[in-house]
């Protein structure tokens, strides 16, 4: 810890003080669904930690992906009217059954997935971008931001599979999460886009 910078200690200790007391209420209230959502997160995590001398992602990527893990296991945490966070519905703008839309969840895909797609783009700045079109690496990106969201669809499903009861909910609940991940992607192509454009004027 005393090799990293000031900055990503903080970052660090931000995300042990939410993973801690997480770890110990999932456990307590066997919410396995969430404990295995954590041992993936920690496994994430431990993973950027190793790969940091070689990634060296800044403290904005750092500070993103520990905002968004700690949005994550609040969703599944914290109730209100005995609800999960992840089910609140932000914004009225369909409720036609199954099809509800803006939820927490929603707006965490959406934030997640931008995310991811611009560290798709950090990655790949310094060997791809000098050689390639913007055209060939939005499409790069685009893929990898999307195939990333599978995955975690993919993650989510193992939940279904480990334990009794989870909130993943069906097919629907799957296409909405996808939908929201293509926004979160082409949103972060056309931030990415106009920084480029800038830089080059």
């Amino acid at each position: 810890m005393s090799e990293l910078p000031k900055s990503f200690r903080f970052i660090l200790i931000f995300n042990l003080a939410y993973i801690l007391p997480a770890s110990a209420y999932f456990a307590v209230t066997q919410n396995y669904e969430f404990l295995w959502y954590l041992a993936v997160l920690v496994a994430i995590f431990v993973l950027i930690l190793w790969t940091l001398p070689k990634s060296r992602f800044d403290g904005f990527i750092l500070g993103g992906l520990s905002v968004w893990g700690l949005l994550h296991l609040a969703g599944g945490g914290v109730r209100i009217h005995g609800e999960a966070l992840y089910d609140l519905i932000l914004w009225p703008l369909i409720n036609r059954g199954e099809i509800q839309i803006f939820k927490y969840d929603q707006a965490l895909h959406f934030y997640g997935f931008a995310l991811t797609t611009y560290i798709g783009y950090t990655l790949l700045r310094s060997q791809l971008l000098p050689l390639a079109s913007w055209k060939t690496v939005g499409f790069i990106l685009f893929g990898f931001g999307m195939g990333m969201g599978a995955l975690n669809e993919v993650v989510e499903f193992m939940a279904v599979l480990t334990a009794s009861e989870t909130g993943v909910g069906g097919y629907v609940n799957t296409a909405l999460d996808l939908s929201f991940n293509m926004l979160g992607v082409l949103f972060s192509l056309f931030l990415i886009s106009i920084t480029r454009q800038r830089k080059k004027d």
